[in-house]
Formats: C-alpha cells, structure tokens, sequence
C-alpha cells in the first residue's frame, strides 16, 4: 500500500495504534503521550453505582442460558497492527534521520526501553562501538532492555519486540530492505518508522507488509 511522505515528525495516538490510512490521504501523526489512565482515575468520572435490587422471577421466566464459545477462540485478542510512517530520506542521510526520528520520540515520552533501531547497510556508531566490546556484551544491552538498541538487518531477527521501531534504508543489498521491513513491521508494537528512499520503501511494504 503507497504511503505519502511526512516531514520527520513523530507522534503517536493516545488511543493505540491505527492502520495506515488508504492510498491518497496522508497518515494522522501519532502523538507518543503515556497510555490512557484506569476509567476510575479520569477526572470527572462518577463513582460506580449502587446495583438495583434483584427482581423476584418464577422458574419459567427464566430462560435457560445458552453456552458461551469456550478455548483458546473464545479469549484470543487480535493482534496489533502498528501504525507506519515514512520519512523521505537519501541512504546517505537515512541514518541522520532515524538519530532525529529517535530524539523526537524521546523528547516527546518515548522511555528508550521502547525503541529499536534497524540499519539496513553501515552499521550505527553505537553499534560499532558496543559490538567492540565483544558480541555477549553487545546482545547483553539488548537483553537488559533499559535503552534503544541498534542493530543491523542482518542479525535483527535475534532482536525482540518493542513498542516502537525505526528502519534506517541506509544502504546495503536490496535483500537487507527486503528483509528488514516485514521483520521490523513484526517486531513493532506501536509504531513503525522507516527512513530511506520513498519508492524504494513503497514497493518493499506494499508486496511484503
């Protein structure tokens, strides 16, 4: 499905995520606010009433309840579909954009537990950094969830699932996008944030997303 470009602007809704609008019609920004409170805490909210009391009924004004579904079917909730936003960007400045889509998320409430970020050619700095150190120490950040981890698309498949995930399409064989994109769109629970080449992306998501 073709997405028209936004301007590198991050939000998310309040109300969780929606699907990417149709062809045509630019996507609603998410705003990243922190979740909805408990009903019982909105501000306004009246307090629970006090339940009627019972109506006396004879036996055959009753009718007899019918069973409910029951199993796996009857509780399986439907799975999420995070919300998808493209932010036009050249491999060369890909990766600069998915560093300011980061900053914004943060700067907006994102917790960086909530982020991963994918590269799809050249590694990102911070990666290069931690991977000197050795991978164990590298995938134990990871394991530690309590910052953004950055990875490439060629071992992002050991990466788990986070509220939000940006693609940086900054480079690399054609197969690292093509491989990139469906897995981030898997891995994100929210939000999914792809910086690169529009027509690139486009073909990408709408045959394989």
């Amino acid at each position: 499905m073709p997405l028209i470009p936004e301007e590198p602007q991050i939000h998310e809704s309040a109300q969780g995520p929606r699907a990417t609008p149709a062809s045509g019609r630019t996507a609603p920004t998410p705003r990243p606010v922190p979740g909805p409170r408990p009903a019982a805490s909105r501000p306004g909210r009246p307090g629970p009433q006090r339940p009627a009391p019972p109506v006396q009924r004879s036996p055959r004004d009753v009718a007899p309840a019918k069973p409910g579904p029951s199993g796996p079917a009857a509780t399986a909730a439907p799975a999420a579909t995070p919300q998808i936003q493209l932010i036009p960007a050249s491999a060369e400045g890909a990766l600069d954009a998915a560093d300011e889509a980061v900053d914004l998320l943060l700067d907006s409430g994102r917790a960086p537990s909530d982020v991963l970020v994918i590269t799809t050619g050249a590694q990102h700095p911070w990666a290069e950094h931690e991977l000197s150190f050795g991978e164990a120490a590298y995938w134990a950040q990871h394991d530690a969830g309590d910052d953004v981890f950055y990875t490439d698309a060629a071992v992002a498949s050991r990466a788990a699932s986070r509220p939000v995930v940006v693609v940086a399409v900054n480079g690399g064989p054609a197969s690292a996008a093509a491989s990139a994109l469906p897995l981030a769109h898997a891995r994100a629970g929210a939000l999914l944030i792809v910086c690169g080449d529009p027509q690139q992306i486009n073909t990408v998501l709408g045959s394989g997303v």
